[in-house]
């Protein structure tokens, strides 16, 4: 099983946006196999609280743009790591040390990178 074409459309919203905000890293992870609940981890990296916390305003303004509503967030008072439950999409927005302290591309190494329009552009 691979990610929906409607999550791949929204992991694509969310990295467009999350790079409007000078996001680094974005990676986009298709977690369906191991992982029923969602089909797809968008990780982005910021280089400071305040960056990672716009970051995941205008990807939280650009989905609900495009009609999509999160279902949860969490980290927002901290802006180290703020977690945006989309359904079919869950945006990890990260301070770089944080992102590389828990290295989350290393523990879902065995799933499919998903192409990113976003990052191709760039």
């Amino acid at each position: 099983m691979t990610a929906t074409a409607q999550a791949i459309k929204i992991a694509n919203i969310a990295a467009s946006a999350a790079a409007d905000k000078l996001a680094e890293n974005l990676v986009a992870i298709d977690v369906t196999e191991p992982m029923p609940l969602t089909d797809i981890f968008l990780l982005a990296s910021g280089r400071n609280e305040r960056q990672v916390a716009s970051i995941a305003d205008e990807i939280e303004f650009k989905l609900l743009e495009a009609g999509v509503k999160y279902l949860r967030r969490e980290g927002k008072e901290t802006g180290r790591w703020i977690l945006l439950d989309f359904g079919d999409v869950v945006c990890h927005v990260m301070h770089e040390e944080d992102r590389m302290y828990y290295s989350l591309e290393r523990l879902w190494k065995d799933c499919p990178v998903v192409k990113l329009d976003a990052v191709s552009a760039a």
